[in-house]
């Protein structure tokens, strides 16, 4: 199975990925660095790399390059930005990389990194208006997308490294640095023309190392217990909190946070002052974290070359087909499974009444609902609901994948338990427990229907008479195992929906 290294070298931070190839154009990563090189750091002075950050970007490389040989890894797609871009010396450097570490890097044009971090988001986000900033140590993008399609870039040449060096001084507090940051971003955003003209229903989408922070800082303050930053959402109000706060605090104090990267701690004010006078200046109420950018963008240029031309039009599905195909579900069952789960859930409407969007709960629950054999049999449903609460899931809220992750949980024998209603409060509430032991049962009938894993049951339909639901099926061949599994949903089905279930 082929795999595949990529390498992000950046004003702040370099990173490596390890990515593995599932065919058909999927991947995961499974392996990666992080080594903060600080190769932007005193450029302003004369516009060269440093040499003590040179030898650190070296070093660092080396230790890719052995990880990559480890993985036995032929392709390296590695790349360099805003640092490596602007510096008089770039052409030096890039030949002592290549002749210290054998590793090539192209240095990308604004418009090809702008180009990455939007195909990075857009291939996992199902955001169909969006304004996307991605603050670096040495530059700031600003891309704005609508119906899905890239329509303008801006890239300032200015972040977190060089911004923090810029309004260093030791005559200012951090509240003040914090303020001339603003005043002088919030100028560079009014000489951005189609800024103003942006449709009024764009999200904003916060992209990078600072935001992932910012996230990790708003869930420990909130306990929140769901790790995943992607596609959360932070209100204007929680960044404001943290942002006073940390402006406030020196250098050993917020290496204390928790959340914070100790490497990212002097930063972190001079981005999150960006992040402020975008929010500011355009009026935006709540931002979105995204945890995919421009690695990802050059993951989906390599594995579906499609996406250079149009993104992928169901994220979630993608995501999905690439979860199955990772944890090595029968990939025939699954589909069936949610098939069957889809027309139950359509056939059964009048009894439910849940909005088209509880689909997507559905969907994920029937697309992963044994992957956790993949860890053990025994309690497979258990894992499962683990998985989904840990694995890349994109296209769909944190919500949705709590939800889903309790429907499977739950859908062998409803036994929902109140502690996780507690441990999950940020995301569901009491009225949502109709909802999960609903879908539970409806994915309970859908996997027994599928029983013997041979797409026996081709379609159903479902007529409500009275106190009774009559299931009938159509038959591709005998579905007595089938229909005697599903049938031992009874008693649950009757004391969730309050009526009687026969299967024909």
């Amino acid at each position: 199975m082929e795999r595949i290294g990529i390498i992000d070298l950046g004003s702040n931070t370099a990173r490596l990925v390890i990515v593995e190839m599932l065919g058909d154009g999927h991947f995961v990563v499974i392996d990666q660095l992080k080594e903060s090189v600080r190769l932007g750091q005193d450029m302003e002075r004369d516009g060269f790399l440093q040499p003590s950050r040179v030898a650190e970007t070296i070093k660092t490389l080396k230790m890719f390059r052995k990880l990559c040989d480890a993985y036995e890894i032929e392709r390296i797609i590695a790349v360099a930005t805003a640092a490596v871009r602007r510096a008089k010396n770039q052409r030096s450097f890039l030949d002592e990389i290549v002749a210290t570490t054998g590793i090539k890097l192209k240095v990308l044009t604004a418009e090809e990194e702008a180009t990455y971090v939007y195909r990075g988001v857009i291939n996992t986000m199902d955001v169909s208006k969006g304004l996307i900033i991605e603050i670096g140590g040495g530059s700031t993008k600003v891309i704005y997308y609508n119906r899905r399609n890239l329509l303008h870039f801006e890239t300032l040449p200015f972040g977190a490294v060089t911004l923090t060096e810029l309004f260093a001084s030791d005559n200012l507090s951090g509240e003040e640095q914090a303020k001339k940051i603003e005043e002088f971003i919030t100028e560079q955003l009014s000489q951005i023309e189609w800024l103003k003209e942006i449709d009024p229903e764009t999200q904003l989408i916060g992209c990078g190392g600072s935001f992932r922070n910012l996230c990790k800082i708003v869930k420990m303050k909130k306990k929140c217990q769901l790790p995943l930053i992607h596609n959360y959402v932070v209100e204007t109000e929680e960044f404001v909190s943290v942002y006073e706060m940390l402006k406030s605090l020196d250098l050993d104090k917020k290496k204390r946070i928790k959340g914070i990267s100790s490497k990212r701690a002097d930063l972190l004010p001079s981005a999150f002052a960006v992040a402020h006078a975008f929010i500011k200046y355009l009026g935006f109420e709540k931002m979105t974290i995204s945890a995919c950018g421009l690695r990802e963008g050059i993951m989906f240029n390599y594995a579906v070359p499609m996406t250079v031309e149009k993104p992928i039009s169901d994220v979630l599905t993608y995501s999905l087909q690439t979860l199955v195909k990772y944890y090595k579900c029968n990939e025939k069952h699954c589909e069936q499974v949610v098939n069957l789960s889809v027309q139950l859930f359509k056939q059964m409407h009048v009894l439910h009444k849940f909005p088209r969007q509880a689909l997507k709960i559905l969907k994920v629950a029937a697309y992963l609902h044994d992957a956790g054999t993949s860890i053990k049999y025994y309690d497979y449903q258990k894992h499962t609901s683990y998985l989904i609460l840990n694995s890349s899931l994109y296209g769909i809220s944190q919500r949705e994948i709590v939800l889903a992750a309790l429907v499977v949980s739950n859908y062998k024998n409803d036994d929902f338990s109140m502690a996780d209603l507690i441990k999950y409060k940020e995301f569901i509430s009491e009225e949502d427990v109709d909802l999960i032991r609903k879908l539970g049962i409806m994915l309970r009938i859908a996997v027994s229907l599928d029983r013997s894993m041979s797409s026996s049951v081709e379609s159903l339909s479902c007529d409500v008479l009275g106190d009774s639901v009559i299931m009938k099926t159509v038959l591709s061949s005998d579905a007595t195992l089938e229909i005697k599994d599903a049938l031992s949903s009874q008693p649950d089905f009757r004391r969730i929906f309050k009526k009687n279930l026969e299967i024909l």
